[in-house]
């Protein structure tokens, strides 16, 4: 699964964007949005996602359910 921001709840501050190890989260139209094709959960880079750590709305960054889990190669 990637993760998803929910956009009801994002403030548009950019925190996550320049933390994010894979580049997959750009900002549209004033939020921002994670790319489920680059998203990889930050394994291989951090215990915890990095959108997750330092988004400053509690569950604003969850897991998108609709994307199947990541598989590291």
């Amino acid at each position: 699964m990637s993760y998803k921001i929910v956009a009801s709840q994002c403030t548009g501050c950019s925190a996550c964007e320049p933390e994010c190890p894979n580049v997959a989260i750009t900002e549209k139209n004033g939020t921002f949005i994670i790319d489920p094709e680059k998203c990889t959960e930050c394994i291989g880079y951090f215990d915890t996602p990095q959108c997750v750590a330092v988004c400053p709305v509690d569950d604003t960054c969850v897991i998108d359910n609709a994307v199947p889990r990541y598989q590291a190669a």
